[in-house]
Parts: C-alpha cells; sequence; structure tokens
C-alpha cells in the first residue's frame, strides 16, 4: 500500500448564529440553530466515465473499505475576523 495525503481546505460564509463546539473526543464540529450539529469530511464519488456525473456509491461494502483506508483526518475549523 502507498500513503496518501489529502488536504481539504474550505472557505465558507455562514450565519451569525453558527458556533464551533467540541465533542466529548475533542474533535470540533459546527453548532447549527435548532439543535443540529454538522461535521464536513470527505465522502468517495465515482464514476464509470470522468467526463460524466459522479455520485457516491449504494454499495456500503464497498464505501467502508475505502473509509477503512483512512488511517487518520483532521479537521481545522476558525472562525476569520476582519
Amino acid at each position: 500500500m502507498k500513503k496518501l495525503n489529502i488536504t481539504i481546505s474550505l472557505e465558507m460564509s455562514v450565519p451569525e448564529d453558527w458556533e464551533l463546539v467540541e465533542t466529548s473526543e475533542g474533535t470540533p464540529v459546527l453548532k447549527l440553530p435548532n439543535g443540529q450539529f454538522m461535521d464536513l469530511a470527505i465522502e468517495p464519488l465515482f464514476a464509470t466515465d470522468p467526463e460524466e456525473t459522479w455520485s457516491s456509491t449504494d454499495d456500503e461494502d464497498t464505501l467502508n473499505d475505502i473509509l477503512d483506508m483512512v488511517e487518520s483526518e483532521e479537521v481545522a475549523y476558525e472562525f476569520v475576523t476582519h
């Protein structure tokens, strides 16, 4: 097996009432209104032709096989103030 490092960086404009909170394990997540929480993570997308529509898989075994290859995951959140 070869190692593959992937860095994901997103910049988003979000409503003022979104907050950063930590889970009991110290993982940062976003707290949304109405008691909802959101975490952004990667989901594998597949296509039979790279020029056509990409979609997630309905095959749980395939998805689990791909996710089992992930050795660690890190997502950093930071509100930017000017």
